[in-house]
Order: structure tokens, then sequence, then C-alpha cells
């Protein structure tokens, strides 16, 4: 990677670091703390939060027919994602083992908190846990077959794909075969050194 390239790199990681103390700035309006695992709210914003939510006869009074129609096909996903969850784990914990590489840590990903917003009623509880299970879990896949491809065959495509993960950078052009296994030696001797964002 050329130098112009690695200053423009790490201009765009200065800008997002600015980007999200920006926008933690914007957030810091909204009172809650993490006490072991839990998130407390102060309790008058607990009583706002009641007061914002909808009831559950309102709730299905305005949900589209077609919406409820459609949900268990939306829920059944979650048997494929349960076993995907389970594939996940055991390849994880037996080739990240195998080839030294530090394990993708899951609650890093899967992220269950919004259960205690108290303007969701239970049905958008549901949803959101849902959501939060299914999302996370994609991250986490998306972590772990980003660490194995690094390993295997960290080449950029020629058709540029809409989603790049983190290592995305550090892999070499496509087509560029100058001294491939040198540098592949070393991109494998760096993959567990924390990537930038």
């Amino acid at each position: 990677m050329n130098r112009k390239i690695q200053e423009i790199i790490e201009q765009m990681e200065a800008l997002e670091e600015k980007l999200k103390s920006e926008i933690e700035a914007q957030e810091k309006h909204i009172t809650y703390e993490i006490k072991e695992g839990y998130v407390k709210f102060e309790e008058s914003v607990l009583k706002q939060q009641r007061e914002n939510m909808k009831g559950l006869y309102r709730f299905f009074a305005e949900i589209p027919p077609l919406h409820l129609i459609t949900s268990p096909f939306v829920y059944g996903m979650i048997i494929p994602a349960a076993l995907l969850d389970m594939t996940l784990f055991i390849y994880q914990n037996v080739i990240f083992r195998i080839y030294g590489f530090k394990l993708a840590k899951r609650s890093d990903y899967i992220v269950f908190d919004r259960q205690y917003l108290r303007y969701l009623n239970s049905i958008e509880k549901l949803n959101c846990l849902y959501c939060s299970y299914f999302n996370g879990l994609m991250q986490y896949a998306a972590e772990i077959a980003a660490k194995t491809e690094l390993y295997f065959c960290p080449i950029k495509h020629a058709k540029k794909t809409l989603y790049r993960h983190r290592y995305h950078k550090n892999y070499l052009a496509y087509g560029d075969g100058e001294e491939y296994q040198t540098r592949l030696k070393k991109i494998r001797e760096d993959i567990d050194k924390p990537p930038t964002l």
C-alpha cells in the first residue's frame, strides 16, 4: 500500500473517530448508566418512556395485515440462525485454535439491551430481541469469515463489493502478484494485531 493511500486511510479513521465523538455528544442528553450488564435509567426518564409506549391494542389495530401474515416467515429464520450460531461456535473453536487466531467474542456482536426501553411494548421488545440476535449474528459471522479470508485469500476482488469488512484495507490488490508469498506471510503474521477501522 503506497504512502498516499495510507494517509487517506488515516484521515478516514480520524474522521470516523470525530464522527463517533459527535454522535456520542449529541446523545448525552439521554441519561442512563450500565451497571453489572444492566441498563439503568433515571426514574423521570422511565416515566417519560412509559408515556410514549404504544399499547398492544393500538399496536395490533395499526399493523398492516400482510405484516401479521408474513411474521411466521420472518421469525422462522431463527432456526437457520441458531444453526449458523452453533456452526460458527464449533468452526471458530476448532479452526481458530488450530491456526492460532484470537477468537471473535460473540458478546461484542450480539447485544441485548433494548428490552430496557420502556417506550417499547412487549411485541416491539420481542422484535428488537430478534433483530439484535440476527443482525449481531451476521456481524459475528462476518468477523469470523473475514479473519478466515484474511488468512487464506487476502486479495481484493476485481469487481468491487458493496460491503467491506475492517480487514479489507490490508488485502492485496487484484492481479498484483509481485512478491505475493512474502506479502501473504506478513499478513498472516499480523493477523491478530488490532486492525484499524
